[in-house]
């Protein structure tokens, strides 16, 4: 196998830096952290955000760039060429992707401890806890049902209590059921996940919840997580207006409904719409939750407090219409190096990402059919 190029231009590099970013997922913890300042209640404190956001991109980063060199050859397997994962997509070498992890460890380090001893601590916990979820010989995202409950104590947690702990003292007593809340809400949604990855994590031994028990029992373990969560986080939201819980419901009630047709799909590119569409639509549910967190202090008129989740509401919902009736619209991208648009990096026997996405669940190759042990 030929290695990969090396990315030579400093606008290569960047552009992998972005890739290991991964502006959504960054703008999901963004949203986690900002919750966190509005709940401990310094919504307009825009400077303790930004200084907040420093150590949670750095945190992103390094579990981003160890899972990536950790999963390597799965993702080779799974997403073959894909310009999101630098390592197989875009022809960055594991030496670069190991100094990624290092520097962004000791950013997320010091802009933790930066804004105070409690908040160093929960990013050196994060820190640790990412690098047992990836590395041996831990490695928790073999464990199934294990990796779905702690990977939410990175994504969650971490962001949240930093916000948090960054403004004011820990929460308690009630103030613990949001966080709760939205803890139990991503573990719904973190199951999702696995749908992507199945093919590639069937075939190298990676027991996930949806590779031990199927997608009914998945999509009905996701549709529990998403409703306990949705009610535990209006228990502990403060000050609940109707408009908020009538506009969370509505939420609600269209993931269980995505959750019922993505349950009875079959066709990959079918279910990965469907998984999109309930990632727009849990996005919609923190923003309407971080739009009331935040108007409250400032003292807005209940007809405005209403009227901004209602439109919120539309703007989502919108979104998922257009993302199940055209898919995506665009996709950010990196150029492929030479040597990996020429197939060179291919290992033997993984096919295109088309042949991967079609074949996910088409009969296996023999020789994956005795990886699987089926």
């Amino acid at each position: 196998m030929r290695r990969p190029q090396r990315l030579r231009t400093p606008a290569n590099r960047l552009r992998m830096l972005v890739a290991v970013a991964r502006p959504p997922v960054f703008l999901l913890l963004a949203v986690y952290t900002a919750l966190g300042t509005a709940g401990a209640g310094r919504p307009e404190d825009h400077l303790l955000l930004g200084r907040a956001l420093v150590p949670v991109a750095a945190f992103l980063m390094f579990s981003v760039a160890v899972n990536d060199l950790a999963d390597e050859r799965i993702d080779r397997v799974n997403l073959p060429g894909d310009p999101r994962r630098p390592l197989v997509g875009a022809g960055a070498l594991r030496a670069e992707m190991t100094a990624v992890a290092v520097v962004c460890a000791a950013v997320a380090t010091a802009g933790g401890f930066l804004l105070g001893p409690w908040p160093g601590l929960v990013v050196t916990a994060g820190l640790l806890l990412s690098a047992g979820y990836s590395l041996r010989p831990v490695r928790l995202s073999d464990r199934g049902a294990v990796a779905a409950l702690v990977l939410p104590g990175c994504y969650v947690a971490v962001p949240y209590l930093l916000g948090w702990l960054a403004a004011a003292p820990a929460p308690h007593g009630r103030g613990l059921l949001l966080p709760a809340g939205l803890y139990v809400g991503f573990v719904g949604r973190i199951l999702l996940k696995d749908f992507r990855d199945v093919r590639g994590d069937a075939l190298f031994g990676k027991r996930t919840f949806l590779v031990r028990h199927g997608r009914v029992w998945t999509c009905r373990f996701s549709a529990a997580g998403w409703t306990v969560g949705c009610a535990l986080v209006l228990a502990g939201a403060p000050s609940p207006t109707p408009a908020l819980v009538a506009v969370w419901g509505v939420h609600l009630v269209a993931v269980l409904w995505v959750l019922r047709r993505l349950a009875a799909q079959a066709h990959p590119r079918r279910e990965e719409l469907l998984i999109t569409a309930a990632a727009i639509l849990g996005r919609g549910m923190l923003l309407v939750l971080l739009a009331h967190e935040s108007m409250l202090p400032l003292g807005w008129s209940p007809l405005v407090c209403a009227a901004v989740p209602a439109a919120l509401l539309a703007l989502t919902l919108g979104q998922v219409r257009v993302m199940l009736r055209h898919g995506p619209l665009v996709r950010l991208s990196l150029p492929l190096p030479e040597a990996a648009a020429e197939g060179g990096s291919r290992p033997t026997g993984v096919r295109p990402a088309a042949a991967t996405a079609a074949g996910t669940y088409g009969p296996p190759p023999p020789e994956e059919a005795t990886a699987r042990g089926r």
